[in-house]
């Protein structure tokens, strides 16, 4: 790996930690759980439905292929009859209403109407605008969708997609590692970095289901014999896994340059972190 590579790899990564609380807040926010109940989705549909409207009507089975590690039932149980309820650019729109009331509780009118507001809205679009769309649907899908005309719901929707940016290319890299849905999971839980039993949980997988991912990353020698750490080959193959993420979503990040990056990310700090101190994060996903 060049040095160059490698300080844009750490680039990225450094966006996405920055930039996320922005957009990740609607899978928490109670307005989006009310906006969705208005149309008749409850439940985890909401959220399936929701993230997946842009790509349009689509069946539970392609829900499963983007939506890599939940349990093929849980999305199966929540697609069943969405679009039969509900329309994708119904969903959608209901879904950008909650943005909206979910940032301007969070934030206040104030923040979304300042200067700063306006120049991170610039600078996101201009890093989130005409990327490749080949080999990722999600983002593919968002990209299709028009541009919210107010800067702090702009501002979401290009954080939205240079989350499925990066997303749809982590998926890439989990099947290049040869993992499924719940092996990914299982290291992500030995990375340290979530609970597996939160893991566990809100991605649907049984107990029974978790403990033969465990057992067959043994068998390949990535977890240790007892517990479910990491060995070094496995700590070496998450490595390498997030190596790859981060090399696969720098696109966008090159089209800014360093300080353009640095702007925008002193920019959106603020508004994150007020975000997180909202307390929305903590409310249970919808």
């Amino acid at each position: 790996m060049h040095a160059d590579e490698g300080t844009e790899q750490v680039l990225a990564r450094k966006m996405w930690r920055t930039l996320e609380p922005y957009h990740g807040m609607i899978y928490f926010a109670p307005s989006a759980v009310e906006a969705y109940a208005e149309l008749g989705i409850t439940g985890r549909s909401g959220y399936f439905a929701s993230r997946s409207a842009p790509m349009g009507a689509v069946n539970a089975e392609v829900v499963r292929a983007t939506f890599f590690n939940f349990h093929p039932g849980l999305v199966t149980r929540a697609m069943e009859r969405v679009w039969e309820t509900t329309t994708p650019e119904a969903i959608l729109q209901a879904r950008l209403r909650a943005v909206d009331a979910a940032l301007r509780a969070a934030l206040g009118d104030d923040q979304l109407a300042s200067a700063a507001m306006a120049e991170a809205a610039g600078l996101a679009r201009q890093a989130a605008t005409d990327l490749p769309v080949e080999g990722r649907p999600l983002f593919a899908g968002h990209a299709s969708l028009a541009w919210p005309e107010e800067d702090h719901l702009a501002l979401w929707h290009a954080i939205s997609l240079l989350r499925e940016f990066r997303g749809d290319g982590h998926l890439v890299a989990l099947t290049m590692a040869g993992l499924d849905g719940c092996e990914a999971l299982v290291t992500h839980a030995a990375a340290g970095d979530v609970p597996a039993a939160i893991l566990q949980a809100s991605r649907g997988w049984s107990d029974a289901e978790w403990a033969a991912a465990v057992q067959r990353l043994r068998d390949r020698g990535l977890v240790e014999t007892e517990g479910d750490g990491f060995t070094d080959d496995g700590n070496a193959l998450r490595a390498q896994i997030e190596a790859t993420t981060d090399r696969l979503a720098v696109a966008p990040w090159q089209r800014l340059g360093a300080d353009g990056c640095d702007r925008l990310r002193s920019l959106v700090r603020p508004f994150s972190k007020a975000i997180v101190a909202s307390g929305v994060l903590t409310v249970p996903p919808s």
